[in-house]
């Protein structure tokens, strides 16, 4: 008996869009919080891409690209099953 699911397998380009976009957004808030409060780093690999005395500002950039990333392979994996 085969499945009628309407929903496919998601294609590998989703999953790994999907990923980064946690891992910037993640990390870029937990980046945030321990700046901002001192509180323990979530992904604190993350603090190696920011340079020194421009924190902030490179976790905000961080959030920002994990957003973008997402919705761009949002957008590509709507176009391919549209």
């Amino acid at each position: 008996m085969t499945s009628t699911s309407p929903k496919s397998p998601k294609p590998p380009l989703a999953a790994v869009t999907g990923a980064l976009c946690f891992v910037l957004t993640v990390g870029g808030a937990s980046g945030l919080l321990y700046e901002w409060l001192g509180w323990i780093r979530f992904m604190g690999f993350l603090r190696f891409l920011a340079p020194d005395g421009y924190e902030i500002y490179s976790y905000v950039v961080m959030i920002a690209l994990g957003l973008a990333v997402g919705v761009a392979g949002d957008t590509l994996t709507r176009r391919d099953r549209g």
